[in-house]
């Protein structure tokens, strides 16, 4: 049988009964798009987090106070909440670690900022002017925290976007006005260029207060939450990272690393472990949504051999003019295949513009990439294959005699 005889004979057999056809194929466009949708959702979400992360600053470590005095005992405080880092800890990374790019000590505390009509709890973050630099903040309008304001313990803060539209509204100008918080006034000098969620934190809701003021009027003492240090490159960071582990270890008394009061986080790591759980939930839900690909596979089963039962005499009679077994199996192996090709190709193009109408919305990021369409026509290939197998076997088998005396 040529190639074209085999396309026109399965295009007349699946068109003759368009309904189960139809029905057939529905299994697996459902199927393929399940997977091209979870599968966008899950990379996109993996990319958006990558980005998110990136957008901190690069080559980026954090140093936090508090850490477990070793396996199975208590821990000291939990990261940033004990009292074991200082501004001289900070300056002394910078001087004495080679590798160092930028160093910018921090005070994190939970606030209710509350404005003349509003008010919102947020991050109040005691900041020194290189935590622009170290974080990569832009400015939408005004300016950042400057030495100067640390110098003279000024009462002004910075406020992220969508922090600034809570207190003031959207389009509203910030610039001026005066915020209270901890019983005390602070006037807005600055709004951030939003960057969005970072991991647990978002920056855009967050407010940005000198590092004097916050250690004189919010916490009461001389004590750092974090010391953020930018390695200078990313080929020196585990470097940097094993420098200020070594440095901070003797500055504070400490011979036992396990005991250390202090852990480093470096951005690197944080990817890497993020990517790694994203990559696995993208594959567990795409698992969970090939379990419809399966029972499409078995309709498609199901309808072969209810057809080769149904042309039980027309293979008899193929067979007596001299048909051969191999071109029987591929005829019907043939119909199984196209059905589930058709369901792939619909079941990509759906997906695709799921995704796209997913994404549209803003709630979540869906990307479609050139692996998982290869993998979603793949996959409807094989289950054609596969579940077309049985049936084609079984019409390729059949005795002639006995197949032209079926009624």
């Amino acid at each position: 049988m040529t190639i074209k005889n085999l396309y026109r004979e399965t295009a007349a057999a699946l068109l003759s009964n368009k309904s189960r056809s139809g029905l057939t194929v529905l299994g697996i466009v459902i199927g393929i798009m399940s997977v091209i949708v979870m599968l966008a959702v899950g990379n996109g979400t993996s990319s958006s987090i990558q980005s998110s992360i990136q957008g901190l600053g690069s080559n980026l470590l954090t140093v936090s106070a508090g850490a477990a005095r070793g396996p199975g005992t208590q821990v000291r405080g939990s990261a940033g909440s004990a009292q074991s880092l200082t501004v001289a800890d900070a300056t002394a990374i910078q001087d004495r670690v080679s590798g160092v790019a930028n160093v910018s000590p921090e005070v994190s505390s939970n606030q209710q900022i509350v404005a003349a009509n509003a008010n919102s709890n947020s991050s109040i973050y005691g900041v020194q002017s290189v935590y622009a630099t170290v974080h990569n903040v832009e400015m939408q309008e005004g300016s950042f925290i400057s030495d100067k304001n640390n110098q003279s313990l000024s009462r002004v803060v910075v406020l992220g976007p969508t922090l600034s539209q809570d207190l003031f509204g959207v389009g509203a100008e910030a610039i001026g006005q005066t915020v209270r918080f901890n019983n005390l006034e602070f006037t807005v000098i600055g709004v951030t260029k939003a960057k969005g969620g970072s991991g647990f934190t978002n920056p855009d809701s967050a407010a940005y207060i000198p590092l004097s003021t916050a250690q004189q009027m919010i916490t009461g003492n001389q004590f750092v939450s974090s010391i953020a240090v930018e390695a200078a490159s990313a080929d020196v960071s585990q470097s940097v990272q094993d420098g200020i582990t070594s440095l901070l270890l003797k500055r504070h008394n400490i011979t036992d690393s396990t005991k250390a009061d202090f852990n480093i986080q470096s951005q690197a790591s944080l990817s890497s472990t993020l990517s790694s759980i994203t990559t696995i939930l993208t594959y567990l839900l795409a698992a969970i949504a090939s379990i419809s690909l399966i029972v499409g596979g078995i309709g498609i089963m199901n309808m072969m051999l209810t057809t080769v039962t149904e042309r039980t005499k027309e293979i008899g009679l193929r067979k007596a003019i001299g048909a051969k077994k191999r071109d029987i199996s591929m005829q019907f192996l043939a119909e199984a295949v196209a059905l589930t090709m058709v369901g792939g190709i619909i079941g990509v193009v759906l997906g695709y513009l799921i995704s796209y109408a997913v994404t549209l919305t803003g709630l979540l990021t869906a990307t479609v990439t050139t692996s998982s369409v290869l993998l979603a026509v793949g996959v409807s290939a094989g289950i054609g294959i596969v579940f077309g197998y049985f049936p084609a076997r079984r019409a390729a088998n059949l005795n002639p005699i006995e197949a032209l005396r079926y009624e």
